[in-house]
């Protein structure tokens, strides 16, 4: 298979010449409403990188379901899964969100914890029914030598109608970043970067090369 012919032009969308705004925060903001106003599908859609003690990374989507600059980026998982085994291990991560139409990127890097179990819990309970038993039921990322049985056992919990309590395995994390860059497509490959590093309490900016 030769994918080497593979490419798109970029630039079709405004490209921002500046100013960009201090607090990268603002522009985050303002990125994500563009891309939900535009009717992208999951635009809250996140690639969630980690390295465990053995310093391999892996990656996958997760869904962003808050963010500010007082509560960082926030996201549910199992706290068993491969995911969050890693940030167990090694609490740093990396974040990158990418919208195609608006020829738009964002990656961030930062500090993972988890959120109070108060918030987990809230969150949990504001989920659909058929998610919550998901959560129960599912050894996430576990050998799996029995999938009938694990349909089984959700249809069951899922039927039962009784009440239905957050594992304790269960919640959220809270990632703060220390970096984001930020990459608009443009002309000719000459596309737009700005990098946002955190020192002390204020941000720095540095334009990057495309």
């Amino acid at each position: 298979m030769d994918l080497s012919s593979l490419r798109r032009d970029f630039g079709k969308t405004a490209s921002p010449s500046g100013p960009w705004p201090d607090n990268p925060f603002t522009l985050f903001d303002s990125w994500l409403r563009q891309a939900l106003e535009s009717g992208i599908t999951e635009a809250n859609a996140m690639v969630l990188a980690t390295a465990g003690a053995d310093n391999f990374p892996s990656a996958r989507v997760v869904l962003l379901k808050e963010f500010s600059e007082k509560e960082g980026f926030v996201f549910y998982t199992h706290y068993q899964s491969r995911k969050g085994l890693a940030l167990s291990e090694n609490p740093k991560a990396a974040l990158h969100f990418f919208w195609r139409e608006l020829e738009k990127q964002v990656s961030l890097e930062g500090m993972v914890e988890k959120v109070p179990e108060e918030k987990s819990e809230t969150y949990f309970n504001s989920r659909p029914r058929e998610s919550r038993v998901s959560a129960i039921v599912s050894p996430q990322s576990r050998e799996l030598k029995n999938p009938t049985s694990l349909k089984q056992q959700w249809q069951s919990l899922y039927r039962s109608g009784r009440s239905l309590k957050r594992p304790k395995m269960w919640g959220g994390y809270r990632f703060s970043p220390l970096r984001f860059e930020f990459w608009q497509g443009g002309e000719h490959r000459l596309h737009n970067r700005m990098a946002y590093t955190k020192q002390h309490t204020s941000w720095v900016k540095t334009r990057l090369a495309p």
